[in-house]
């Protein structure tokens, strides 16, 4: 067994943030802005969590946020596509005089029903009528303010780690990250092209997210990183290749919940591996933040290994049904991602009525732990009417050629259900064409039978739709 780990790690990015020229250039500037109508005061009073109200069980705004319609027109497309004949004359039609279908909503990665929420939607809408729509620039020149920083503060708390780093999306923050990481090379090597025993070596899931995979493209672009791909989940795979490799700095980044598959990483195993090897965990927590568990820190939290993870990547575009992205980590590792994550530091933060709302979501869903139940129930549900060992709030049925994977979404969707078709590439491979659902806490057991009845002509399922 290593002994190195995670200490060495510490060094590793001491050393390189010594490095870093002008490191105040790269440091954050918290900022208080003034009220509208406030006669210019600055805002005095810090926020209050207790002033979020919360709810017990389902409300009827949570089922809005299943539900949606679309015009009759865009339904003829989405059912027939270029066959539709009738499209120029719908083009023609009034809006107000045109019909809309109601479709019930399986597709929508708003997992904990918080988009409809009225603490939330009064959050930012209070956010705004105070500030605007500002700030009007990156987090280290004028857009990083007290609702930042409260944001940053939660998530750390959350995740369990020292400190925080916001970034526009989950993309993002996986490309700045990968950068990141990427350029400790030439850093720890006096600024000399890295031998290859001295690159960093990341070893990444062949499923994980493409905003892992272009992050580590782009790390390597410099010839800085070698990638190594392991086969999804197999861990015998990723123990033979970190062990056949000999570069010291190892980086190991995996999803905690797989997007399209929807299976979990196996947590326990990669910890082990990580006592073993000593590398660097990321785990990417984008479908797991807020939804798993008990107060919804994620896969990590769900399997007691939150000390285990180096650095946690998330989102707020899912659990937290708004848009956004973090980097939990160390106060070392926040300060040099800030120096050298490219994504990060070009961007502009996040508005402030969008800030006020990531933290209100945050807040909410810590303090309304059924929604995290309701999920789980679903689940549940899918699996006793189908038969299918189904484990997350994402599943993925196989359907095959692209016009098949076709002709079932149609189904669906001529019964109001509304799914996410994967019908080829870039999503998925050639006649590997599926058909994706996602499951809401806002979802009924009577929605589940629904979906089932109809999935179950296109799909083998081992109980049968009788029941």
């Amino acid at each position: 067994m290593y002994t190195i780990g995670k200490s060495s790690w510490d060094m590793w990015i001491e050393e390189a943030l010594a490095k870093v020229e002008s490191p105040d250039m790269f440091m954050l500037r918290p900022m208080r802005l003034p009220n509208l109508g406030g006669g210019g005061e600055e805002e005095t009073n810090a926020i209050i969590e207790d002033e979020y109200e919360t709810f017990q069980g389902i409300q009827p705004w949570d089922r809005l946020s299943v539900q949606t319609s679309v015009p009759e027109s865009l339904y003829q497309r989405m059912l027939y596509g270029g066959n539709y004949k009738n499209e120029a004359e719908d083009k023609k039609a009034s809006p107000k005089q045109e019909p809309f279908k109601k479709l019930l909503i399986f597709a929508s990665n708003d997992f904990l029903g918080l988009s409809r929420h009225p603490a939330i939607a009064k959050a930012t809408a209070k956010a705004a009528a105070k500030h605007g729509t500002g700030p009007k620039g990156s987090a280290m020149i004028c857009g990083y303010t007290d609702y930042h920083v409260a944001l940053a503060s939660s998530l750390a708390e959350l995740t369990k780690k020292e400190d925080c780093l916001l970034c526009p999306t989950g993309f993002s923050a996986n490309t700045a990250l990968m950068v990141a990481i990427g350029s400790l090379a030439p850093l720890l090597c006096e600024g000399k092209s890295p031998t290859k025993d001295e690159k960093i070596a990341i070893f990444s899931d062949e499923l994980n997210h493409a905003s892992t995979i272009d992050g580590v493209k782009l790390a390597d672009r410099n010839g800085w990183v070698k990638c190594f791909v392991y086969k999804h989940c197999d861990m015998s795979h990723l123990d033979q290749l970190l062990t056949t490799c000999e570069m010291k700095r190892k980086v190991v980044v995996t999803d905690s919940l797989f997007s399209m598959d929807g299976d979990f990483a196996p947590m326990v195993e990669l910890v082990e591996l990580r006592q073993k090897h000593g590398f660097l965990f990321v785990l990417d927590e984008a479908h797991g933040t807020l939804v798993w568990g008990k107060n919804g820190g994620g896969v990590a939290e769900e399997f007691n290994c939150e000390d285990d993870v180096d650095i946690c990547v998330g989102s707020l575009s899912k659990g937290a049904a708004s848009l956004g992205g973090f980097i939990a980590c160390s106060k070392n590792w926040k300060q040099f991602i800030q120096s050298r994550g490219r994504s990060f530091i070009f961007s502009s933060t996040a508005p402030v009525p969008l800030a006020a709302a990531f933290y209100a979501s945050v807040i909410v869903a810590r303090k309304e732990p059924w929604r995290r139940m309701e999920v789980r129930k679903r689940v549940q549900e899918f699996q006793e009417l189908t038969g299918i060992p189904v484990t997350s709030q994402i599943l993925s049925f196989m359907i095959g050629s692209p016009e098949k994977t076709i002709k079932a979404s149609q189904a669906l969707l001529k019964s109001g259900l509304y799914v996410a078709p994967a019908t080829g590439p870039p999503v998925v491979p050639l006649n590997n064409g599926r058909i994706r659902v996602t499951l809401s806490a806002a979802h009924t057991r009577e929605d589940i039978k629904r979906l089932v009845t109809i999935l179950s002509d296109y799909v083998n399922f081992p109980v049968t739709k009788s029941h």
